[in-house]
């Protein structure tokens, strides 16, 4: 069954596994620090961190587990043959790509908020936020303590250092990029899910990850799960896909 999959939908795979094997079994403290998207303007982010955080996923010891990665993975097998042999490699690749672009920046806008937000309170509780930044450095090797005066103070002190700590993992992103492009090309087609005992068509899954992200990212339930990131890589395949057929197909159902 894994040999009839299309060469790109199965290569993105096999690195996927590939990259959580060694960053599990060989390299975790390494990979770990280096490859998944930290936010922007904290001192732990590479420019390359865009690309391979779509590669990184949650570790083995972490709330989610080797879940993360089958899901994604899982998900990408169902949906991705079919629009990889619609598209065109190139096309595929791309909207792949582009997804889990388009999830890093959806994301960091709401974290650019979110640290907005804690810095100014800070900086009105007297506390030294250059002095968080800076120590939130992974490199930092002095002392951790933070110059706050007050419970409150060191609360959004130890928010502000996770924020700056705490990395993007996962393909989901480009995955929902998938799922959203899907139902875009396919909105007739009738999907069976396990948690649905009848088939829903296809058109209904993008308004559903909307709605449903964007009600789980405003409520922080499943706060460990980047639900921005969720809506920004559906965007993205929603409207690649919204291209692909306007420009090259008539009809899809």
């Amino acid at each position: 069954m894994f040999r009839t999959l299309p060469p790109i939908t199965k290569n993105i795979i096999i690195i996927n596994v590939v990259m959580y094997l060694i960053a599990n079994l060989l390299l975790s403290d390494a990979l770990y620090r280096l490859l998944p998207a930290y936010y922007p303007f904290s001192p732990n982010f590479r420019s390359w961190q865009v690309i391979t955080h779509i590669f990184m996923h949650a570790p083995l010891g972490s709330g989610s587990g080797i879940t993360h990665i089958l899901f994604n993975m899982f998900t990408l097998w169902s949906f991705g043959p079919v629009l990889e042999q619609v598209l065109g490699g190139r096309r595929f690749l791309w909207l792949y790509f582009l997804s889990g672009i388009g999830a890093f920046l959806l994301f960091n806008v709401w974290n650019f908020y979110e640290v907005y937000q804690l810095t100014t309170e800070l900086t009105e509780l007297n506390v030294d936020v250059a002095e968080i930044f800076r120590k939130s450095d992974f490199n930092y090797t002095g002392d951790l303590s933070i110059s706050a005066s007050s419970k409150e103070a060191v609360a959004l002190s130890q928010e502000l250092f996770a924020a700056l700590q705490v990395p993007m993992v996962g393909a989901s992103g480009a995955i929902f990029g998938v799922v959203a492009a899907f139902s875009t090309m396919f909105p007739n087609a009738k999907l069976m899910f396990l948690f649905i005992p009848f088939p829903i068509k296809a058109k209904y899954l993008f308004p559903l990850i909307i709605i449903v992200s964007l009600y789980l990212g405003f409520s922080n339930q499943m706060g460990d799960i980047a639900h921005f990131a969720h809506i920004g890589g559906a965007l993205v395949g929603f409207l690649m896909a919204l291209n692909f057929r306007k420009k090259h197909f008539q009809r899809w159902d």
